[in-house]
């Protein structure tokens, strides 16, 4: 109670001045992250109450969920596959890339670590994060194509790394003793097949029953608002109860009623610029609690591998990812550079925390998570207005067959950013 009056409370200040901080380069993540440092520091005990860390994890989980489906649900279906090959190379050949040479510096910056613990830290950081760049994704002066690759690649990413998080820390607390390659295989299979078939049924029944309701004018304007988060959680706790995943659980549903979300859409985002943000920043604020109590800890070791994870362990593996699509270089160096990582590695690195006690380097590989998220939010959130706005100038110069003008249906931007 003592943490929620206060971020209640700070709600209530922050809503007062939220126009005039609309127009610097302080976001609501940052304000909310930094007040978390202040008031949960243990020097000013202001909030002595211990974070309870499962209900931070819900809460987190919560969060992300509603985050994909809305994003998931601004996807123009039909045309993906003609406009997917930007996304798709940077899942299917930046993600494994950018975890390979995560793998890489860890083993190196760490050497108390195993493999297996290095394998972890580059997977809980692979995922990016388009909520903390929503400047980026919603701005009509950036390239139509850029915005979707790094909406799509946020929405699916993060639901493709749970399974390697889980294989990974099974291994780590495994030691030399190695499984079957037959029940990693099964067990990616479950992950990724029950997380999409779930998706997919609960997306299309929502989106029959909804279209059913409109079409007889039965559902207020209240519920059109509410359906819509409640269709997306009841996603993600199936695919869950089944041992799938269930963020892709529901970014596959949000992407199935797309179609539908067109018709009511402005109230779901309604819902998301209002009840959902409340949650979002909920988190960052509990982050902020969380990174106050643990701060002092941090090494330069640690500090160091952050800026390489938000820098050259995200930028090659970009690079390399899209060679060959002829973008501009100012546009490769802008996806690379905005890959910020926030709820999805904050849900993952709590997922580790919840899952396992055993590992020798947990205490440790929590810090490296907390470094880089705290870092990326306040690096990615001060330089998002600059940068898209420098970048955006340059792209305005591009011929109108270039690349990055490809017209990408379905990427309607919301009224509000942090």
């Amino acid at each position: 109670m003592e943490i929620l009056i206060f971020f209640l409370i700070i709600i209530v200040i922050y809503a007062l001045f939220s126009k005039l901080l609309k127009k610097t380069t302080v976001t609501s993540p940052i304000v909310f992250t930094a007040l978390g440092l202040f008031l949960g520091s243990e020097t000013l005990g202001i909030i002595e109450t211990e974070l309870d860390l499962e209900v931070f994890l819900i809460v987190s989980e919560l969060a992300l969920v509603l985050t994909l489906f809305l994003d998931a649900s601004r996807i123009h279906v039909r045309s993906l596959k003609e406009e997917s090959a930007l996304p798709l190379r940077l899942l299917a050949i930046g993600m494994p890339l950018t975890i390979f040479l995560g793998t890489f510096f860890a083993a190196a910056f760490f050497v108390e670590f195993s493999i297996w613990e290095s394998a972890i830290i580059a997977t809980i950081l692979a995922p990016t994060d388009a909520g903390l760049g929503k400047k980026i994704v919603n701005s009509r002066l950036v390239p139509s194509n850029i915005r979707h690759s790094l909406n799509v690649e946020s929405g699916l990413n993060d639901g493709l790394a749970v399974p390697l998080l889980i294989l990974f820390i099974a291994l780590a607390e495994a030691g030399t003793a190695v499984q079957s390659p037959n029940v990693w295989v099964s067990f990616a299979v479950e992950q990724l097949g029950f997380g999409l078939l779930v998706g997919l049924f609960i997306g299309v029944i929502g989106s029959k029953l909804l279209a059913w309701s409109l079409n007889n004018d039965w559902i207020s304007d209240t519920y059109k608002r509410l359906i819509f988060p409640a269709l997306a959680v009841i996603a993600w706790v199936s695919a869950e109860a089944m041992g799938g995943s269930g963020f892709i659980a529901a970014f596959v549903g949000g992407l199935t009623m797309a179609r539908v979300v067109k018709r009511v859409g402005g109230d779901f985002v309604r819902f998301m610029e209002a009840e959902g943000q409340l949650i979002i920043l909920l988190v960052f604020f509990l982050f902020g609690i969380f990174t106050a109590r643990n701060i002092l800890d941090l090494d330069i070791a640690i500090i160091l591998y952050a800026i390489l994870s938000l820098t050259i362990i995200r930028m090659l593996p970009v690079f390399i990812s899209l060679l060959g699509k002829k973008l501009r270089f100012n546009s490769i160096l802008f996806v690379g550079w905005f890959g910020p990582r926030g709820l999805a590695s904050i849900v993952l690195g709590l997922t580790l925390l919840n899952e396992t006690s055993s590992l020798p380097g947990l205490n440790k590989i929590a810090l490296i998570i907390m470094a880089t998220v705290l870092m990326s939010i306040f690096a990615h959130g001060i330089s998002s207005n600059y940068l898209t706005d420098r970048y955006s100038s340059i792209a305005a110069k591009l011929p109108e067959n270039a690349p990055e003008n490809l017209p990408i249906k379905g990427m309607p931007t919301r009224k509000h950013h942090p």
